[in-house]
């Protein structure tokens, strides 16, 4: 079960957060500073139009001047016309800069994720990473469509506006202002409490999509187990949890506009009173009053629209520090090996191997043996004798804690990992398969693999023939995790797809204890011809299956405690002899 995750909003550092996110504008450095210039360019254009109408109302209609009110009249056309497209082009700009830098951030944490270690994801929900990957880089794209350049666009028409108020009527402007202190008060109250509330909101979703995740996956145990009710009791609470936190900034968004309204409408409210008074005593005139009701309108504005466009910031800051924190994960694996051969013999060695996946119980105790070129190794032992975890270190999907690990007399840490593994085949007991046609599950998008090498490496195995029954054959198109399959199918396509790539050394985990008696001669046969001159490593727990191995290696809690043939060993009367006599009982009940 997945535990809830929560993050505490005073935590974030938002200066912090926001120089490391701007480290992705780096690469479109020269649109940004377009970006900037247009900003500008908006918050100076946005006050002319009230300048001009006053100048028009006084100087023209006031004045009686026809051919001067035609003149104006063309200037402010030609100004909207250039406010449009001032305002299209800086609406693109921030919306195309977005959605690069977004593409380029999900790339990145995509990468990030499939280089880290094993390690790391048995310990974090897979719905919270794609939380991350998705919708939290989603938010991140409002910082800069909507966020970061409209609110400076905003705090510039603001100075814009409040200078051109100032030089025209110092104190008509202070009047007009008179109520701007609420407003401050109000918005920064604001502020506080919907940072607090979308900090929950993405909380929320990211433990909804946790928890639906997980159950979808883990339906069939849910079923199995009758747990629909109590595993639907669960999600309700969740649901409200996320319904709470929506309806809290529903709250704060219902109240917090209304209340800007009034003390807008105080503030023009003032204005026209006074406004007024001095344009019936002459001290004002016309023109000058309805350009600053307009001004008081346009500065009101986007003094709202920045509250809303701060807690737009707020969401991305929150989804950033979510993001940043998978990226500064650093339980990668450490790629510094050069060594690329383009053949490897197969002479494995295990030196005094220590191995723990939490750092305090270790699951491996000074493992030692070797495994020459071409020889089967076969692994035995109860379940939790270390195993799997000796085929997991020999592919480095995770770190020893000590030791040393060789293939052909080279640490394996010396080669390049992409070089070391594309020499290890690896047959899993649990086979994954994605969704997509059986082909691209066999060649796992790589060119290089021909169609003569599919179809060789499937009779081989004994997979061509449920394949060609299938309706299109190795187009079929596999479900998920290959639903559509039988648990042999994709047994037998994931032998197929150790086999294409030719491997060196070939690794068998558990690879027929969950097939029929039909595939699993099938897949011995197989087995028997790719082991041929390969270096192969055997789990299983069906000791039939291994009788000629080469060499047994027998595990009890994550130690070596015999190794010999299965003559030798049944000799012995240790270990292996126990393992055999209760399988030979299992046979025989």
């Amino acid at each position: 079960m997945a535990k809830k995750e929560t993050h505490n909003a005073k935590e974030i550092f938002d200066k912090q957060i926001l120089f490391r996110i701007f480290e992705f504008v780096k690469p479109y450095i020269g649109r940004f500073y377009l970006l900037i210039f247009l900003t500008i360019l908006v918050g100076i254009l946005a006050p002319l139009l009230p300048w001009l109408i006053q100048y028009t109302v006084d100087n023209s209609i006031l004045q009686n001047d026809a051919e001067s009110l035609i003149q104006m009249t063309l200037i402010m056309i030609v100004l909207a016309f250039l406010q449009a497209l001032v305002q299209f082009s800086h609406t693109y700009l921030s919306g195309w800069l977005g959605q690069q830098i977004i593409h380029d951030i999900r790339m990145k944490l995509f990468s990030h994720l499939t280089h880290l270690q094993l390690k790391f994801y048995d310990k974090t929900p897979i719905g919270r990473l794609v939380t991350r990957n998705i919708s939290d880089v989603e938010t991140l794209s409002n910082v800069f469509t909507n966020g970061l350049a409209a609110m400076v666009g905003d705090l510039l028409q603001l100075i814009f506006i409040l200078g051109i108020m100032f030089y025209t009527d110092w104190k008509l402007t202070l009047i007009s202002l008179a109520a701007f202190p609420l407003l401050i008060v109000s918005t920064y109250i604001f502020k506080e409490k919907i940072k607090s509330a979308f900090n929950d909101v993405r909380t929320a979703v990211s433990n909804l999509n946790t928890f639906v995740q997980e159950h979808i996956t883990g339906m069939a145990i849910v079923q199995i187990f009758n747990t629909e009710n109590k595993s639907y009791q669960k999600f309700e609470e969740i649901n409200k949890e996320h319904r709470k936190a929506h309806m809290r900034s529903v709250k704060y968004y219902s109240i917090y506009f209304p209340v800007a309204e009034v003390i807008g409408a105080i503030g023009t409210g003032l204005l026209v009173w006074y406004g007024a008074r001095s344009v019936l005593a002459e001290h004002l005139t016309l023109g000058t009053l309805i350009a600053f009701i307009m001004y008081i309108g346009m500065f009101f504005r986007p003094i709202r629209m920045i509250a809303d466009r701060f807690n737009t910031l707020q969401m991305g800051i929150v989804s950033s520090s979510r993001i940043l924190n998978i990226l500064d994960q650093k339980e990668q694996i450490q790629n510094t090996g050069q060594i690329i051969p383009q053949i490897i013999e197969g002479n494995v060695k295990f030196e005094n191997v220590f191995f723990a996946y939490n750092e305090d119980s270790y699951v491996l105790k000074d493992i030692s043996f070797k495994v020459k070129k071409g020889e089967t190794v076969a692994l035995v032992g109860a379940t939790g004798a270390g195993k799997s975890s000796v085929i997991n270190l020999l592919s480095r999907l995770y770190e020893i804690n000590q030791g040393r690990i060789e293939v052909d007399g080279i640490e394996i840490h010396d080669y390049e990992i992409s070089a070391l593994r594309r020499h290890i085949g690896v047959v899993l007991q649990d086979v994954f398969l994605f969704s997509g046609s059986i082909r691209e599950n066999i060649t796992l998008n790589n060119a290089e693999i021909s169609e003569e090498k599919i179809w060789e490496a499937a009779e081989l195995v004994g997979a061509r023939k449920f394949i060609e029954r299938l309706p299109e054959g190795f187009d079929y198109k596999v479900m998920e995790r290959g639903s559509t399959l039988s648990v042999g199918q994709r047994q037998l396509i994931s032998f197929v797809r150790a086999m294409v790539y030719n491997p060196s050394v070939l690794i068998l985990d558990e690879a027929t204890s969950s097939v029929d008696t039909e595939t699993e001669e099938l897949i011995q046969k197989a087995t028997q011809k790719l082991t041929e001159g390969r270096t192969s490593i055997v789990i299983a727990h069906r000791l039939s299956t291994i009788r000629s191995a080469d060499k047994i290696i027998v595990l009890d809690k994550g130690e070596i405690k015999e190794i010999g043939t299965h003559q030798e060993l049944l000799a012995k009367n240790g270990f292996y002899a126990d393992l055999h006599r209760m399988q030979y009982k299992e046979l025989v009940a």
